[in-house]
């Protein structure tokens, strides 16, 4: 019987409407306000409105949009809102700009709102509850988006009245309403360092996710924003749909790493794997892409096998990524393209590396690979002491320009410590683990626990992670579990651990999933049987390792009927996914798999063109060149159909 690893530690414009054919289903209205005539402007909103404008033009959305609008017009596209949803499968209402609380209920700030007194909020301001009305026109789900936490613009003027709360409101408890807020109500969202704000951002990286429903893409913004602002900023939603949405309703594929090494391998292109090495410095196939590059076995192909294959696969991983380069490299190979307009939109909008902010710069420079994003899959220490002086001038200039986030802090302090000045760093550390940065708190407590640079603390390391696990850092819960479940360092809890785990899992951590797998597989937690699904929910949030562990339940009939279709399906996952063990091991251990699952491997094999040999469940030169070509380019959804 094969053993599974171990639990894991962790270290003014008009009004516009634009459509696209299936635009009577899904219809949006989507405003943004940034030039107010009497208070604060703010830099990102008119960006975020209209990158979301476009990606749901991109996604089958009628949108109406709006940036800098004055009441008037504000009410103006509630009205013909009104009419537009009027039958529509799912109606959308994205906001971007101020937007504050009085006496429970939530108000949108036009351009032209000129508040003297409180008295003076109904007759300036939108209520958020006009645009539901016109909402409650549509047959099908309503989506609610509002990027409008920002603090109250008005100060003294609404400040010492006791009606006006900070942030929004929690509202909504209709049927078929979801309303996802950029934070938690009560609380206020920052505006953003770069183009877009965090939540914007993370919305947009995750919109053309293939065959995500919207529960997990609202987990994976969360996520998202929370690595981004050292947990200070947690978006929060409130639903009550009595179905489930997915906005790109293509095929589910591979993850957009492994899509885009993909790709570059198909292409045999050095300009895409070199985009790969750089865009995922730690990622599963950086040592293949590395080998090719230096091979020089990547030579750009200009005559493609099916070039509209090509382009559509390269395509749609432009589009998800938003990746510039990505972008120009399809105009570049297609400037005739079938998309050649939508990606030159796209370009416009995305900012140059060159033209980044000093946050969007530290972020790239320093962020730990624990705190990956969609758009930024962090950068290993050893790279990072290759451009310390670089990150350290980029993170600085970031403290400035955002003194109230204290995570550009912690950037500043990782940078710091990858040049060798760790009594600077720590003092970074302290400084922004006491402002309640997430980030800042775990390392730092991961200095006093191993006693490096400091006095070994380790009941100062237990108390920093109890507090960052409070405040929702996945890593201090999972290190905290793992103390507990030992029970050396703190009296023995399983059930607390247990707990913690759940918490984590259910907040999008790929790893606490994994570890309440291995805990159900051993009978440590609720049933054998829920094993599976943990594992597999593991894989697809990028703990590559759960498809090797489903796999192992499938094949052997380990707490579930014994499947060796499903385990194929499995392991051929993770043959794409992860970083090559997989591979290795059908074709080098071979007999640690039944014949069944083995044979069932390589069916999928056959349809897929890549396997021509006899279907035999056994290893043999022609099952490993097949298994490779399904690795480095060959990934075929369709012939995984369950």
């Amino acid at each position: 019987m094969r053993a599974f690893l171990r639990l894991i530690l962790v270290a003014g414009i008009l009004l516009g409407m634009a459509g696209v054919g299936l635009a009577q289903d899904r219809v949006a209205l989507v405003i943004g306000n940034s030039d107010y005539a009497s208070v604060g402007s703010l830099k990102n909103p008119q960006n975020d409105a209209l990158d979301i404008s476009v990606a749901l033009e991109g996604l089958g959305f009628k949108v109406y949009f709006g940036r800098n609008l004055s009441r008037a017009r504000m009410l103006q596209a509630a009205d013909q809102f009104t009419e537009a949803v009027a039958g529509a499968d799912v109606a959308l209402f994205y906001y971007a700009g101020h937007g504050f609380q009085v006496d429970g209920r939530n108000y949108l700030l036009p351009t032209d709102a000129a508040i003297a007194r409180a008295a003076d909020v109904s007759d300036q301001t939108v209520p958020v509850q006009a645009i539901l009305q016109a909402m409650n026109a549509a047959k099908g789900i309503k989506l609610v988006f509002l990027d409008a936490c920002r603090d109250n613009p008005f100060g003294a003027v609404l400040q010492d009245d006791p009606a006006v709360g900070s942030g929004l409101a929690r509202i909504g408890n209709e049927a078929d309403f979801l309303f996802s807020y950029a934070t938690q109500p009560d609380n206020v969202a920052y505006d953003g360092t770069g183009r877009n704000s965090f939540f914007t951002e993370a919305l947009l990286h995750h919109l053309y996710t293939p065959g995500q429903n919207i529960s997990d893409l609202l987990i994976s913004v969360r996520r998202d924003v929370m690595a981004a602002t050292g947990g200070k900023q947690i978006p929060y939603e409130n639903l009550s749909l009595t179905r489930q949405f997915v906005f790109d309703t293509s095929a589910e594929t591979v993850s957009q790493e492994t899509l885009l090494y993909q790709v570059a391998t198909s292409v045999k292109d050095p300009v895409l794997l070199k985009l790969y090495v750089d865009t995922y410095p730690q990622g599963s196939h950086v040592g293949e892409a590395l080998a090719s590059l230096e091979t020089g076995t990547a030579t750009r192909s200009l005559t493609p096998t099916d070039p509209g294959e090509e382009e559509e696969q390269l395509w749609q991983l432009a589009r998800r990524s938003r990746l510039r380069p990505l972008l120009e490299y399809y105009v570049e190979r297609y400037p005739e393209g079938t998309h050649a307009t939508e990606a030159a939109r796209l370009i416009a909008l995305i900012p140059p590396l060159s033209d980044a902010s000093p946050g969007a710069l530290c972020e790239r420079l320093a962020t730990h690979p624990r705190d990956a994003t969609a758009g930024n899959a962090g950068v290993p220490f050893a790279r990072l002491q290759d451009n310390a002086v670089s990150a350290i001038r980029a993170c600085s200039a970031a403290v400035t320009q955002s003194p109230d986030l204290p995570h550009y802090v912690a950037l500043l302090a990782r940078a710091t410590a990858s040049s060798g000045d760790l009594a600077r760093a720590i003092s970074l550390y302290q400084t922004a683990a006491g402002a309640g940065d997430l980030r800042a708190m775990v390392s730092l407590a991961q200095l006093m626990e191993n006693g490096t640079g400091m006095t070994q603390d380790i009941p100062g390391a237990l108390a920093l992670y109890e507090a960052a696990a409070n405040a929702g850092s996945h890593d201090a819960m999972i290190n905290l579990a793992i103390t507990l479940f030992e029970g050396t360092l703190l009296p023995q809890d399983t059930d607390r651990a247990v707990a913690l785990l759940r918490r984590a899992a259910r907040d999008g951590s790929a790893k606490a999933t994994f570890n309440l797998g291995v805990l159900a597989q051993e009978g440590r937690v609720g049933d054998p049987s829920e094993a599976l699904d943990y594992f597999r929910r593991a894989a697809r949030d990028g703990e590559h390792e759960g498809y090797r562990a489903a796999a192992i339940l499938l094949d052997e009939g380990r707490g579930v009927d014994r499947n060796p279709e499903e385990a194929a399906i499995e392991l051929l996952r993770g043959v794409a996914e992860d970083s090559g063990a997989i591979l290795t091991h059908l074709t080098e251990r071979t007999g640690e798999w039944s014949r069944d699952t083995i044979a069932q491997v390589q069916l999928r094999l056959a349809a897929a063109g890549y396997y021509t040999s006899t279907v035999d469940g056994l290893p043999g030169p022609n099952f490993t060149v097949a298994l490779t070509r399904w690795r480095n380019g060959g990934f075929d959804a369709g012939v995984l159909s369950r």
